[in-house]
């Protein structure tokens, strides 16, 4: 599923956080996530990650939501791009299934993600948005709790780009 929007305000079990390595929150997603949910995520991303809070690239890490229409925040941390031959693709992918492991440990029926790493982190958006389709959909015909995953995104580009990776997914199918 798809919908353009702002993920902060997307009802769903669990919804994914853009992250940066730190866990510090930031700008884009991950600030308005912070932002949104209140100081319960940070005080939670410090309870259990301790003062250092590292989550490698290709990974994720779970709090509550706080003030957001969530169970949890899924905290996913994707790859910088660097030009695409450091590996960015699969961290990208490790990014998203990571994600979708931890829902599904969790019990979460639905998941909500942003764009990860097509913001300040520069990934193309037309790649990311193939791997991230990709990705989830091949997750979602193995997955046990998870029955909806929505892509919300906020820009008309971004969207765009996800439709259209969607339309060839499922031509390929």
């Amino acid at each position: 599923m798809l919908t353009r929007g702002d993920i902060t305000r997307f009802p769903a079990d669990a919804i994914v956080n853009a992250a940066n390595e730190h866990l510090g929150g930031g700008g884009g997603v991950d600030g308005a996530i912070h932002r949104a949910g209140g100081a319960a995520i940070m005080a939670e991303l410090e309870s259990r990650y301790g003062p250092d809070r590292h989550c490698p690239t290709g990974r994720a890490v779970v709090t509550g939501a706080g003030h957001l229409p969530a169970r949890w925040v899924i905290h996913a941390v994707g790859p910088r791009w660097r030009g695409g031959g450091s590996g960015e693709a699969e961290l990208l992918r490790s990014a998203y299934r990571a994600a979708l492991d931890l829902a599904e440990r969790l019990g979460a029926h639905s998941i909500a993600f942003p764009a990860i790493s097509c913001g300040i982190y520069g990934y193309p958006v037309t790649e990311a948005a193939g791997i991230a389709v990709g990705t989830v959909a091949e997750h979602l015909r193995i997955a046990r709790a998870l029955t909806r995953a929505t892509f919300v995104l906020f820009s008309a580009e971004t969207f765009d780009a996800f439709a259209a990776a969607l339309e060839r997914a499922a031509q390929a199918d």
